[in-house]
């Protein structure tokens, strides 16, 4: 499995605008193979930030989702409540809930 966690941060008060946005994604991301995981949070302790968290088969199913149209609306849509560019890192997820087993 391949996996990110990354941090947005969104202009000053768009926070909620930019979650809606990527929230739409979600739609999108139900239908498409490979995706396991795709949640979005706002953080507790930044009122701009949100932490997203993805679990997907593969990378390649990750890079093919970034390709759909849809996905590519939505990013599209999205960057400009973007304040900075993303943080983040890939992972490695070996299992857990709401995972599928190996």
């Amino acid at each position: 499995m391949y996996g990110l966690i990354g941090k947005l941060t969104a202009q000053s008060g768009q926070r909620d605008a930019l979650m809606q946005h990527l929230m739409e994604g979600v739609k999108t991301l139900r239908s498409l193979e490979g995706c396991h995981l795709y949640i979005v949070s706002a953080a507790k302790d930044d009122p701009d930030a949100i932490w997203i968290t993805e679990v997907w088969e593969n990378s390649e199913a990750h890079q093919a989702s970034l390709a759909n149209d849809a996905i590519r609306a939505v990013i599209t849509a999205a960057r400009p409540l973007i304040a900075a560019p993303p943080e983040g890192f890939e992972i490695v997820p070996v299992g857990g809930v709401g995972l599928p087993e190996r």
